[in-house]
């Protein structure tokens, strides 16, 4: 009964030091998010402003437009930038963006580049037949999302400078109050008379028109690079949000399971506790019994 009862002891400590590692998860998590969401709120603004600036280039009340990039007139292959994990516990983050991915491309006609934010999908792209033509590494911190972006960028401006691609999709998991997260998709590139339209439908807030004080072809070029930025920024930080919410939700699982566990076995051990006891204590009184017979 001895070894019985230290094996649950055992049992319980590793339960115990597990449940200390899950809940530093769990606020690390919880952490985390905070930071990507708060990156997200702070672009706002600024995404806004150079909203502004393209609806002022391209419309905005009278304001005189320019000349947008144009559609590409012959089809090469389709890029996709895909933002997944490098880490696991994230349920089913993954496995969900990459179906979703899958469905999305499958409507798409073309050869399809494929690009992967995350080892992990990264693997689970090639499981599902879309082997990536490289990957990137996941940031761990919102300051280290603009690298990404620019390594990213620089990619993507290569492939399209060789002609190996024209049309750019990105593809990630944006926060959502309930269901934690849902997959999205947004095509970058090409900006062609389409985004230009819906630009031009916009409205400048105020009467006070803008003025060019360099070239209209810098401006345009220094704006539609800051649009390129900010698009793949903000589809990162959602990304790494909704994989710290998913992760949150794993740890929180975990914790109760753990809990549940412990709870579970501290009632076991206490009943054969509780059991050795009396039986020791039945022992000592059936000895004190069988001496006092013997006396008498």
């Amino acid at each position: 009964m001895s070894e019985t009862l230290g094996n649950l002891q055992r049992k319980m400590q590793s339960a115990e030091k597990l449940q200390a590692v899950v809940r530093t998860m769990k606020a690390l998590a919880a952490s985390n998010i905070g930071q990507y969401e708060r990156a997200v709120q702070a672009l706002a603004d600024y995404d806004r402003t150079v909203e502004l600036g393209l609806i002022a280039f391209f419309g905005g009340q009278g304001v005189a437009g320019g000349a947008a990039p144009s559609e590409p007139r012959q089809k090469r292959a389709v890029g996709v930038v895909v933002f997944g994990s490098d880490q696991g516990l994230v349920g089913k983050f993954n496995e969900a963006l990459v179906d979703f991915t899958g469905e999305a491309l499958g409507a798409l006609a073309g050869e399809k580049k494929v690009w992967a934010v995350g080892e992990r999908l990264h693997l689970r792209l090639e499981d599902a037949g879309l082997p990536p033509a490289g990957g990137f590494i996941v940031p761990n911190s919102v300051t280290a999302i603009t690298p990404l972006v620019a390594e990213i960028l620089t990619t993507l401006e290569r492939q399209r400078r060789h002609g190996e691609i024209d049309h750019v999709y990105l593809f990630y998991n944006r926060p959502q109050a309930q269901n934690l997260y849902d997959q999205v998709s947004q095509r970058l590139l090409p900006l062609d008379d389409k985004w230009r339209r819906e630009l031009s439908e916009g409205r400048w807030p105020t009467g006070n028109l803008p003025q060019f004080l360099v070239e209209r072809e810098r401006t345009l070029a220094a704006l539609i690079r800051e649009y390129l930025f900010i698009s793949l920024f903000k589809a990162c930080a959602e990304s790494l949000a909704s994989e710290n919410a998913s992760r949150l939700a794993a740890m929180q699982r975990a914790e109760k399971n753990i809990e549940e566990l412990l709870e579970e076995l501290g009632g076991t051990f206490h009943r054969l506790r509780q059991s050795g006891i009396d039986e020791e204590l039945f022992d000592v009184i059936s000895g004190y019994e069988s001496l006092g017979v013997r006396k008498n």
